[in-house]
């Protein structure tokens, strides 16, 4: 039903309108809006009509600024692609039609008033958002099929990873790679999320090698995404080295960077894939140096804890920290501030905990982050329940065994 509506929706908007594309910065998001500008470009909508707004640095497509600046476009049809979802007011303030198509983790009220949504995150396996747009939009020509494949594919395995097995439910590409590469489209999937990394943050440049070929191979050619991607790979080589810390139960592995560049999402997946322990299930990668005031960070799940009796569920892992108490205040009386102040949980606000509950993270302020550490008393080892804080007790030096009855000086007696 939703893909039917949302296609009703595609086909309206070939009657001319002014048309305006959301879709997030990484290479699913780009892939799908890329999707949807060849399929509306066929069903006969005038370039002109067609605008990109591609958001700013830190910011999310439900920011009062964002919201402004979409409004200024004055669009008639307003697709929000791949941007993750929550409840709240219209998309932008005047009447307009609305579609959000994404995958991220969302209950049915989490999208905005008066907006339909496409949403595959209730249906294992989850779609990524280029193949929802995918599936969409391939019935309405007869030429998408053969345009956008190989943007399906960019987009799918951005998201899912170049290892992802080509099977029903997910439509076959066997036609696809006959004509692309594997390594042709997963280097691509490499170029286009550099831009969006970097302390520039030119998503732009990614943008347009992206949506406005026909040629896969010419991004490949593209001088800023080269350079892009050479410079992300340096920021990550010089971040990757910190050191963890773990919180006190030994679930989450706490990695603490300073970078202008968003490394944190990819350091968090390198050490994922590495840690190990009987007790670890979550690898956090902080990052107090990508916007101002705020603490970006990453989760994903380590790989020792898959396959695990009790799957991990980061969203909800998360949310039960935040919920706990800080250990730090004791049972002191809290002074009038602090009786005044909101739980932790609901101060860290709409930016926390969002995405997939296998890759979570959030944009939180700094007090309210240092706060949740300690609350889950990151770095502070905890003592086992009846060992009171103390170090085993040592034996007298030169005593083996006071019952030992067979001693060197009886020897040398006897003897």
């Amino acid at each position: 039903m939703q893909h039917h509506r949302s296609r009703r929706k595609t086909v309206l908007v070939s009657s001319g309108k002014k048309t305006l594309l959301v879709p997030d910065k990484d290479a699913d998001g780009l892939s799908s809006g890329a999707i949807l500008r060849h399929t509306l470009l066929l069903l006969g909508l005038p370039k002109e009509q067609i605008e990109v707004h591609l958001l700013s640095k830190g910011n999310n497509v439900f920011d009062d600024v964002e919201r402004a600046r979409m409004l200024a476009y004055d669009p008639d049809y307003v697709f929000v692609i791949d941007q993750g979802s929550r409840s709240g007011p219209p998309i932008i303030d005047k009447p307009h039609v609305g579609l959000v198509i994404d995958h991220h983790f969302a209950t049915e009220a989490d999208f905005p008033k008066n907006s339909d949504h496409v949403s595959a995150c209730h249906s294992p396996p989850v779609a990524t958002s280029s193949l929802l747009t995918y599936l969409i939009c391939e019935p309405l020509h007869d030429k998408v099929r053969s345009e956008c494949d190989w943007l399906a594919v960019v987009g799918a395995h951005g998201d899912l990873g170049n290892t992802l097995k080509w099977e029903p439910p997910f439509p076959s590409m066997h036609d696809t790679f006959k004509k692309y590469t594997k390594k042709l489209l997963n280097d691509i999937v490499s170029l286009v999320n550099a831009p969006r990394r970097t302390a520039t943050y030119d998503v732009i440049s990614a943008w347009d090698a992206l949506a406005t070929t026909d040629v896969p191979s010419s991004v490949l050619k593209s001088p800023r995404l080269l350079a892009a991607r050479q410079e992300v790979n340096a920021e990550v080589e010089r971040c990757t080295h910190a050191a963890p810390k773990f919180s006190a139960d030994g679930k989450v592995a706490v990695f603490r960077i300073r970078s202008e560049s968003q490394v944190h999402p990819v350091i968090a997946t390198r050490w994922a894939g590495h840690l190990q322990s009987k007790a670890l299930e979550i690898v956090m990668v902080a990052n107090e140096g990508y916007v101002p005031d705020k603490v970006n960070f990453s989760c994903r799940i380590a790989r020792c804890a898959r396959g695990r009796d009790i799957a991990v569920d980061i969203i909800q892992s998360l949310k039960g920290y935040a919920a706990m108490s800080d250990p730090t205040m004791g049972e002191a009386e809290p002074t009038d501030v602090d009786a005044e102040k909101r739980p932790l949980i609901a101060r860290l606000g709409d930016n926390f905990a969002r995405g997939h509950v296998q890759a979570s993270g959030g944009i939180v302020g700094v007090e309210e982050f240092e706060e949740l550490m300690r609350v889950m008393q990151v770095g502070i080892k905890v003592d086992k329940p009846g060992s009171e804080g103390k170090s085993p007790a040592k034996k007298k030096a030169g005593v083996i065994d006071a019952k030992q009855k067979n001693t060197l000086a009886g020897y040398f007696a006897r003897a």
